[in-house]
């Protein structure tokens, strides 16, 4: 699965393909669907990853390329103008001379430097991966404790509720349950109680309780290493860095932390922080 830096360079990779070679216009749906998301939603990313808008990175990328073939070739403007899907030679000019200072005709009987907005490069390599997915409802079963944040009491109360449940037999139990493709377990925080669950589609036991994780668009980081340091430290780089530069409006679903079923202690032990936004009306 593509992070969304790797999706990125794919998108902008696509843009050049078609602005360079086949000449054609961006396929908004094809968009969409290397991003994983709705258009605009992917645009709104987009804007937040590069501070600049999906839109005006094509038109200055537009801009530039005809830049190029306007000194190297012959090309009439009224070919180039439709080349690079604008309307009419006009509303080109217009576009032309708001980046590079200078009509196209004065552009090719002069010798002048044009503007040049080079195409983007993408790190693909990040302190944290993350992406974003929609997430159809699971049915989840488990345990859960009251829990209370008068100060900070939580911080204590959960760890030993961890800890419970592995000396009760609770994990075995949970183990057995869980009947997921990919097998871990869940907790999070609704209405006062911290619950530990599985995914399972197993009738419900006594003394147990089950939770529909409603269908969902989510944002799930991956968290290397042994815990509970990597998941603290997933949730410190989210609350200092991420969510400055990623502002998403968060929906109304606990965020939740996902546990695989590996070794904890293992230095690659995978966990990760599921934070649930509103992709619509983006």
């Amino acid at each position: 699965m593509m992070e969304w830096n790797e999706k990125l360079q794919v998108i902008v990779d696509y843009v050049e393909e078609h602005l360079q070679r086949k000449e054609e216009a961006i396929d908004i749906d094809e968009i969409s669907r290397i991003a994983g998301c709705s258009y605009p939603f992917f645009q709104k990313v987009f804007s937040y990853m590069n501070q600049i808008s999906f839109a005006d990175y094509i038109r200055y990328r537009k801009l530039t390329l005809a830049g190029y073939d306007l000194k190297s070739t012959d090309i009439k403007i009224v070919d180039l103008s439709y080349k690079y899907g604008y309307d009419s030679p006009t509303s080109f000019t217009k576009a032309f001379q708001k980046f590079h200072g200078i009509s196209p005709t004065e552009a090719r009987h002069n010798s002048v430097d044009l503007k040049v907005y080079p195409k983007m490069k993408i790190d693909v390599k990040s302190e944290y991966c993350w992406r974003v997915e929609n997430r159809d409802s699971l049915r989840l079963i488990g345990k859960s404790i009251k829990i209370s944040s008068e100060n900070n009491e939580h911080y204590q109360m959960i760890p030993e509720f961890w800890n419970q449940c592995q000396k009760d037999g609770t994990f075995v139990k949970l183990i057995s349950l869980d009947t997921a493709s990919i097998k871990g377990m869940f907790g999070f925080i609704k209405d006062n109680e911290y619950y530990i669950m599985v995914n399972s589609s197993k009738e419900l036991p006594d003394h147990y309780v089950e939770w529909e994780l409603p269908k969902q668009t989510w944002v799930i980081f991956d968290c290397h290493g042994m815990n509970p340091q990597a998941i603290q430290n997933g949730w410190k780089y989210l609350y200092e860095e991420w969510v400055v530069k990623y502002p998403f409006e968060h929906a109304l679903c606990p965020d939740i932390e996902w546990y695989s079923d590996q070794n904890t202690y293992d230095k690659d032990y995978l966990s990760q922080i599921w934070i649930p936004i509103i992709e619509e009306d983006m």
